[in-house]
């Protein structure tokens, strides 16, 4: 289930930000365990973030860019944001 924030994401932001760290993800050839361990994130929150169901935040972003040998701000990018 889909926590409010989400809910609240009329411009579809997160959606953007998670499709985004997927498909990098992907690009790497890293399984989602893979990113949320070297994030240090829990793997079922990264699930959550990747399908835009999680209002990140920036510190998880900045680890998640940082495991994903990139910058946060590449990631915003990617995301039309």
């Amino acid at each position: 289930m889909a926590r409010i924030s989400a809910g609240l994401d009329k411009d579809g932001a997160l959606v953007n930000l998670g499709v985004a760290i997927r498909a990098r993800r992907k690009a790497l050839h890293l399984s989602q365990e893979a990113l949320s361990d070297a994030a240090e994130i829990d793997r079922s929150h990264m699930g959550k973030i990747e399908r835009g169901e999680r209002n990140v935040t920036f510190l998880n972003i900045v680890k998640i860019a940082s495991a994903l040998g990139c910058k946060a701000s590449e990631l915003l990018v990617d995301s039309n944001l």
